[in-house]
């Protein structure tokens, strides 16, 4: 990699890493000698030169395209290979240094079918030939300063890792068939930025993290699209969280697709399926609860598998970003799929589910003395919007006549620190005449809980994964049409938790939507430098939350 590209941050010289992409970095500034999510600094390193080999690979797309040549292909890999580089995704270091040879060579074949002849830098990367010295580059990689300007590169790093999050929405669509040429037009273009030989402004960096979030909004609209179209509209559902005696195979993750081809290649085995984090909103989709072994729901949010998974005794497959060191007590139980890898466990093509399926025959699945230890308790979810809106009369009725005074939207992605148990002790608080939407794994904080109901309607309503926050967006479009008003003028409040890059990617969406207002927690992300954050408090009133009862008395008055 040429020198001139680069700028090196005193950190990276100091530490063996410097990572700051997702909220539970060290000291709220960055990881410097290994990841709280376990990453180790080599496969930091590695991610980092995935981005910069992406870099080159959408130097060379946009002038492909701008000749009219589209590799769909190539589109897919770019997607893929980002989406490899989130949080929790894969710890596996042979893929990673595999990605990296394989982005250069989809970019060097790219490059001769176009007749393009790209001299900057990152379209000229040539990764080393072993894997020593490859690590090497993937060092080099990591000193990279994205812009100059600090602010610059705190914008730089937020398109980045809203990129990452888009990347997620845009491959869990792409695996059931909806893909758009914009979106990857866009993402090669955003990509590019700062790498195409010319230097950003302020306002140029501003307007690509907005782009971003036009474009996710874009990507999340295929996802919505594609899940409904295979598995139905999401249905009201009572879900049991309590287990069956019998064998059993745990899911989780978020991608639909793994687990229906897991349902149909274990019916009438006698095999329980499970769902575990943000899976549970699968229970809803028509499609997939007509399987009788789909049996209920396992666990809570990701950060807590190595506290629950040692109690589930079966076969155990992670299918996206999600996974966690597995202990000694259940490592031998954990299977990966598509993007997912951690050094040691079984990886499995998607689809070819044979080895988790016999895997579990191996095992002594729940006994019936097992199942009596866990409370006899079931939680509602598919309140995704098809439902919402098919009720949008009664919910209009209900703010007409006072019965409900406000709507909170309260999720997003769950994390380990203490400072959460805000987001509990915040439903819990919330006045019986008030609504509370939400979802993504944030809402394993009091999904159980039982509010009550106004005029009918739950009070809590799931609308499902952090991979739907589609239907958030529309149901609060279709409340703003109905009555006539903006979404920042509804008797909503979006009070969000972010871990990593998606819950990014959502922000910007909401952002670029003109979304006012929204309350952000535990901590701000460590990327944003003092005068974005201030950027986006005089134009977006964004405000870190406080205390439930302050927070609670700001809104409502």
């Amino acid at each position: 990699m040429d020198k001139s590209t680069t700028q090196t941050n005193v950190h990276h010289r100091e530490n063996a890493m410097f990572c700051n992409q997702c909220e539970q970095t060290l000291n709220e500034e960055a990881c410097l000698k290994a990841g709280a999510c376990g990453k180790q600094p080599e496969t930091a390193a590695l991610q980092d030169l995935i981005v910069y080999s992406l870099r080159g690979l959408a130097l060379v797309a946009l002038e492909a395209r701008a000749k009219g040549v589209v590799v769909k292909k190539t589109d897919r890999l770019c997607i893929k290979a980002l989406f490899t580089t989130i949080t929790n995704v894969n710890f596996d270091q042979k893929p990673l240094l595999a990605m990296v040879h394989q982005l250069v060579q989809a970019r060097k074949e790219l490059a001769w079918q176009a007749g393009v002849h790209n001299s900057l830098p990152a379209a000229r990367f040539e990764p080393a030939s072993s894997e020593a010295d490859l690590l090497k580059q993937a060092e080099q990689a990591s000193l990279m300063r994205l812009a100059e300007d600090v602010n610059g590169n705190s914008l730089a790093q937020t398109l980045l890792f809203g990129l990452k999050g888009l990347a997620a929405y845009a491959d869990h669509a792409a695996v059931l068939g909806k893909e758009k040429t914009e979106l990857y037009a866009s993402v090669y273009k955003l990509l590019a930025l700062g790498f195409d030989g010319k230097t950003p402004s302020l306002d140029e960096w501003i307007a690509a993290v907005l782009e971003c979030g036009k474009t996710n909004l874009m990507a999340m609209e295929l996802l919505d699209a594609a899940n409904t179209e295979s598995y139905g509209h999401p249905e009201p559902t009572t879900v049991s969280l309590a287990p069956r005696p019998g064998k059993a195979i745990l899911v989780s993750g978020h991608d639909l697709k793994d687990l229906y081809n897991l349902l149909v290649q274990t019916e009438g085995m006698d095999i329980h399926i499970y769902t575990h984090g943000e899976m549970l909103p699968a229970h809803a989709y028509p499609q997939l609860k007509r399987f009788a072994h789909l049996a209920g729901h396992f666990g809570t949010a990701w950060q807590n598998q190595q506290k629950e998974f040692p109690e589930f005794p079966g076969a155990i497959l992670f299918t996206t970003n999600c996974i966690q060191r597995p202990a000694q007590s259940y490592a031998a139980n954990v299977f990966t799929t598509g993007l997912v890898g951690w050094p040691g466990a079984t990886h499995v093509p998607n689809g070819e589910l044979y080895k988790v399926i016999a895997h579990a025959k191996t095992l002594d699945g729940f006994s019936p003395a097992a199942c009596a230890r866990f409370p006899n308790k079931s939680v509602s979810v598919g309140f995704g919007r098809n439902t919402v809106l098919s009720i949008a009369d009664k919910l209009i009725e209900g703010v007409k006549s006072g019965a409900i005074k406000h709507f909170f939207l309260v999720g997003g992605c769950d994390g380990a620190k203490p400072e959460r148990n805000y987001y509990t002790e915040f439903v819990e608080k919330t006045p019986k005449d008030t609504l509370v939407l939400t979802l993504a794994c944030g809402k394993f904080r009091f999904f159980d809980k039982a509010l009550g109901t106004i005029n009918g309607i739950p009070r809590l309503l799931d609308l499902g994964q952090c991979n739907d926050a589609f239907s958030a967006i529309k149901i609060a479009l279709a409340l703003a049409e109905a009555f006539s008003c903006t979404v920042n003028e509804l008797p909503l409040s979006l009070v969000l938790s972010w871990y990593e890059q998606k819950a990014v990617a959502i922000l910007l969406t909401l952002l670029a939507l003109g979304i006012k207002g929204i309350r952000l927690g535990p901590s701000l992300p460590a990327f944003i430098s003092p005068a974005v954050l201030q950027v986006l408090v005089d134009n977006f009133d964004i405000k870190p939350i406080s205390t439930p009862d302050a927070d609670l008395k700001a809104i409502l008055g």
